[in-house]
């Protein structure tokens, strides 16, 4: 697999690179003191900010992953709040295209509940600042997309509406992704990709 950085990838073959991927920081606190939870319901919980996650899956069943401008060496799937009155899948398909440039993919599942994971302190203070809230966390539907096209759609500029959130992008397998996670959202990344393991046998 090749790392790339927004529309250009260092790699024709993204199954044949090697890339070492760095160290996550060990700063972050540990995901055993965070709050994590899940119920099958069908509206998230009060004080969290609803939320979409998308696991992007390629022809080689290995997922989407990116590193965020914001924090040094954090890899992510794509993830974004759902607007008033969106229906989540949309949602999942527009934070995608806005994320990422990707139009070529298409929903294959979703988990049928919602994931909630608590932000750290100094992340919760931050992101509150930034949106004028006072979020406790986020509350996530998680949706796997197959993608449909050609590495050369990624683009990480993503379709022009938003600010870019990301720097390198790569294809990975799921162990990876939790490994290279922030620690308060690998509890959540662990049982998404439990629910979605079958498509990756």
């Amino acid at each position: 697999m090749a790392v790339c950085r927004f529309a250009y990838c260092s790699s024709a073959s993204s199954a044949s690179t090697i890339v070492r991927f760095p160290k996550y920081p060990s700063q972050h606190v540990k995901s055993s003191l965070l709050r994590f939870s899940f119920a099958t319901m069908e509206a998230p919980p009060e004080g969290y900010r609803r939320n979409v996650g998308i696991c992007l899956m390629n022809s080689h069943k290995k997922i989407f992953a990116a590193s965020r401008l914001d924090i040094p060496n954090a890899w992510q799937m794509p993830q974004g709040g759902i607007d008033e009155g969106e229906n989540p899948r949309n949602a999942a398909i527009r934070e995608l295209r806005e994320e990422t440039g990707v139009n070529s993919a298409e929903v294959i599942t979703e988990v049928p509940y919602w994931l909630t994971y608590d932000f750290p302190p100094k992340v919760r203070e931050k992101l509150n600042i930034q949106w004028g809230s006072d979020w406790k966390g986020q509350a996530q539907k998680w949706f796997l997309l197959k993608f449909t096209g050609q590495d050369q759609e990624i683009n990480l500029l993503g379709d022009g509406t938003e600010k870019a959130e990301f720097g390198e992008w790569s294809w990975i397998s799921p162990e990876q992704i939790i490994d290279l996670s922030v620690d308060f959202k690998k509890p959540v990344y662990k049982k998404v990709l439990a629910e979605f393991a079958p498509y990756f046998q």
